[in-house]
């Protein structure tokens, strides 16, 4: 096992293979690219105590030395305790495409790109910003957004207090959940079978291809619920507003579902989805 304490600015460069990255950090900015090459890490900026870096069988692990007991009891804010200037990193990360990734930032942000094995991003406080992502993706954070951009494969992302955007998404199944906030999803994929949508306070946008396959079900406790698709009719009761009905064959599903706010269902021409030549 290779180790290296960085406590200054510095980029280290690997020559070993690496098929996973686990990152834990308390406090800062993270980005990891998926890219060819050998796996490198920037450290742009660092608190005093500086972070561990181990590569061992083909395992990077990048973290803050702290003890687990912090989070115990000093609950979600234990950093701030702890001191950002003591706890902090500013770090970009490159690894081979193919690596799985656990990514974990307490306060700050996480931007992963080019991943094409799956990736588990977490937030506590801050934002995640997703691109060109495959496999199994998983991303939460309590306090803060999470955009996704040209992700396939099968997408999960949840937030308690935030919105989240999902546009250019050739993703077979999504699911979107956030408590406060409101959630956009714009698919690509015509083939996409399980889409599940849902939020408590905020309103729920979703586009899907004309030629889509969806079995589709929305509903709003209070709020409006409209669809650009006939097929997808409006039926409600009594303090409930819903629609329902067959897009295609109807061979994958599409549910939303708000408690406090509208649901809108829009059209993707089918045209924008092909390349053809001028």
């Amino acid at each position: 096992m290779s180790t290296w304490l960085i406590d200054s600015p510095r980029r280290l460069a690997f020559d070993g293979d690496v098929f996973q990255l686990n990152v834990w950090l308390a406090h800062g900015k993270l980005r990891v690219v998926g890219t060819d090459g050998p796996a490198r890490i920037e450290v742009n900026k660092v608190g005093r105590k500086g972070v561990t870096v181990t590569l061992e069988d083909g395992v990077l692990s990048i973290r803050h030395g702290l003890k687990p007991g912090w989070r115990h009891w000093a609950g979600p804010f234990w950093w701030f305790l702890a001191g950002r200037r003591n706890y902090t990193a500013d770090t970009i990360v490159a690894v081979p495409p193919t690596a799985a990734t656990s990514l974990t930032v307490v306060s700050g942000s996480i931007v992963a790109s080019g991943l094409r094995h799956g990736a588990s991003v977490d937030v506590i406080s801050g934002s995640i910003t997703l691109m060109g992502l495959g496999g199994t993706v998983r991303a939460k954070t309590v306090s803060g957004s999470i955009e996704a951009m040209g992700v396939g494969g099968d997408l999960g992302m949840e937030t308690v207090s935030g919105e989240i955007a999902l546009a250019e998404s050739s993703a077979e199944r999504v699911f979107a959940r956030t408590i406060s906030g409101s959630v956009t999803c714009d698919l690509d994929n015509p083939l996409a079978h399980d889409v599940r949508i849902d939020t408590t306070s905020g309103s729920i946008t979703v586009r899907v291809p004309e030629d889509a396959d969806l079995d589709v079900s929305l509903g709003a406790t209070s709020g409006r619920v409209t669809s650009a698709f006939p097929q997808v009719r409006g039926s409600g009761m009594p303090g409930t507003h819903s629609a329902a009905g067959r897009i295609g064959t109807g061979s994958g599903t599409l549910n939303a579902y708000a408690v406090s706010g509208s649901v809108s269902l829009l059209a993707r021409p089918a045209e924008e989805l092909g390349d053809e030549a001028p």
